[in-house]
């Protein structure tokens, strides 16, 4: 019976050191609580920010808050499996934080887009609590009113770290730029020997796009993008890409950089965010963020004056009373 027991508990150490000291909760969800404040627990409904980084198995980085500087926020749905990640973020609460794995058929089984090559038998979500705003019983007006502020505050905020962490990129970098009146700052790495475009012309570019903590979020350049360990999508097509100049077809501080450029020239583009996608922010780029940009002018196109004029159509005549 002594030797029974003493392999039951071997068996169990044996289990507890595979799973790198995590529980397992309903649903086989494996959990390990880091921080807890000993708050009340996120429930359905409760306003959420959140901090999350999502790796495989082997530590590969598949996404993460941090990078973009822009923390999740949301409303805190209800889970829609036993043992899936919401569920495991409703174990904590305000300042908590957590690693979640999740098996990666379970999460991938519900339509999710395996990614190419994805060979993990977990996902895993390190997850860190930032702010929770509880629904409990207020009303509908009162709740949205302090969510409001919240992220009213949140956005005060990174409008005001914009300018120091531009410095710090040029400061880290060495790098001498020129300003001009918009803000654009800019510094001619090549000077090449062609043309620049004038507005209506079209520029044939290569670029690569970075935050300024130098984490790539897209490129031109398959090279650069494999460099950068980016996803990497086979329909796309690495190639260098065709911009109208002044069209309003792209941000305002490529509309104004793209013409500081003769063909054959390189340059590097620092961009505030009142030039770029200002309070609103796009995918990875979170509101009140700079962007850099490593540009090459490959080409520069003039517009094909025989090119047939397009048909503007005619305003029908109103009808006869």
């Amino acid at each position: 019976m002594k030797r029974k027991l003493m392999f039951l508990s071997l068996a169990a150490i044996g289990l507890a050191s595979c799973n790198g000291g995590f529980k397992q909760g309903e649903g086989g969800l494996l959990y390990n609580i880091h921080t807890s404040k000993g708050g009340a627990k996120i429930k359905t409904g409760d306003f959420v920010s959140l901090n999350m980084v999502v790796k495989t198995d082997g530590d590969s980085v598949l996404n993460s808050t941090y990078e973009s500087g822009q923390p999740n926020r949301l409303a805190m749905p209800k889970p829609q499996a036993k043992g899936d990640v919401v569920a495991g973020i409703s174990l904590l609460g305000e300042g908590d934080s957590a690693t979640f794995k999740i098996s990666a058929d379970s999460i991938f089984k519900g339509g999710q887009q395996r990614p190419p090559n994805f060979k993990s038998k977990y996902l895993v979500f390190q997850v860190k609590i930032e702010k929770v705003i509880a629904k409990g019983n207020l009303n509908d007006q009162v709740f949205q009113g302090r969510v409001t502020d919240y992220l009213k505050t949140q956005m005060e905020g990174l409008k005001a770290q914009e300018p120091a962490k531009i410095k710090k990129y040029i400061d880290d970098n060495h790098l001498k730029l020129t300003k001009t009146p918009s803000g654009l700052l800019y510094v001619i790495t090549n000077p090449g020997t062609g043309e620049k475009p004038a507005v209506h012309d079209t520029a044939v570019v290569n670029y690569t796009g970075k935050m300024v903590n130098g984490k790539v979020f897209d490129t031109s350049i398959k090279e650069e993008a494999q460099k950068a360990k980016m996803p990497m999508d086979p329909m796309r097509q690495f190639a260098p890409i065709r911009i109208p100049v002044g069209e309003a077809k792209v941000i305002p501080g490529w509309d104004e950089g793209l013409q500081l450029l003769s063909k054959g020239s390189k340059a590097i583009f620092i961009i505030p965010s009142d030039i770029a996608y200002k309070d609103q922010g796009i995918g990875p780029i979170a509101p009140f963020t700079p962007l850099v940009f490593e540009m090459e002018m490959v080409n520069v196109v003039h517009p094909n004056p025989n090119a047939p004029k397009p048909v503007v159509p005619q305003m029908a005549p109103p009808a006869a009373k």
